[in-house]
């Protein structure tokens, strides 16, 4: 063989091996054959015909649950209206304050009804936009109105601030209270009654539900709602990391803000 016919003979071979590798590095390359990525919540959702929302029932004027088990609440007809959007049903699926995240993580899409942003449920989940602003402030008897207008005042021996264990309230009234006594009271929807009642002085919690509360108690009054202790914002929790699913609750919340619909729906609850 001379060295012309082996010098093609091996250029032959090179070329064999090129051609085979690209033909395998093509075949296993993730472009040739992508692996479909996982189902988004929304995909998910409409695939399920059913929006699945966590609430807890007891924080009107976002969620209520009467003793029949009928709900109600400005949170909870966004929810329906969510749903509807989608094309799907709405269920609701009770929790309570104490285990709001992990009912939320195990068994639903979302979780409303007042739910306040914290960077410690900011860990957990992913939030919509804020659709309130609040902050945390006083209601009491209106005879005592005066007496808790400031947290010093609040603070002292003898004053018993009533909590719903497991929430912001909570949390709120412990950073702030160090002589002042905590009250819990696991009810919240009957708690207000045990402010009435002179079981407790005073609770401390968002200025919108005090001023509904107000409403309802001619005996309560809130003290400054619109000038409250802190700052925060109401918005809905979405699962971590979905993207996809925050961005289109996103602009449905944006297009409900701006097109009627939530003061349609809120405006039988605060007017």
């Amino acid at each position: 063989m001379n060295r012309k016919t082996l010098a093609l003979g091996l250029a032959l071979a090179l070329v064999a091996v090129i051609a085979a590798g690209t033909t395998w590095l093509a075949l296993s390359s993730p472009s040739a054959n992508p692996v479909p990525p996982a189902p988004n919540r929304l995909e998910q959702v409409v695939q399920r015909g059913e929006l699945r929302v966590c609430s807890t029932g007891d924080y009107r004027p976002f969620t209520y649950r009467d003793a029949s088990g009928a709900w109600s609440g400005i949170d909870i007809d966004m929810a329906h209206d969510l749903a509807a959007r989608l094309g799907v049903r709405a269920t609701i699926v009770p929790t309570t304050w104490k285990t709001l995240m992990r009912d939320f993580q195990q068994r639903c899409d979302i979780a409303v009804g007042g739910v306040s942003v914290t960077l410690e449920r900011a860990k957990q989940a992913f939030f919509s936009r804020a659709y309130v602003v609040d902050g945390k402030t006083p209601i009491t008897r209106c005879e005592n109105a005066e007496r808790f207008r400031t947290l010093e005042q609040i603070d002292q021996p003898g004053v018993r601030a009533i909590v719903n264990p497991g929430g912001t309230n909570e949390q709120f009234a412990r950073q702030n209270l160090k002589r002042a006594t905590v009250v819990e009271h696991s009810d919240n929807n009957t708690i207000f009654e045990q402010v009435i009642a002179g079981h407790a002085d005073l609770m401390m919690t968002d200025a919108a539900e005090t001023k509904w509360q107000a409403k309802q108690h001619p005996e309560l009054c809130a003290v400054h709602p619109d000038q409250p202790f802190t700052f925060s914002e109401k918005a809905y929790l979405l699962p971590l990391g979905d993207v996809v699913f925050q961005q289109w609750v996103d602009q449905w919340l944006n297009l409900a803000l701006h097109d009627g619909t939530y003061a349609r729906i809120a405006r039988p609850w605060i007017g």
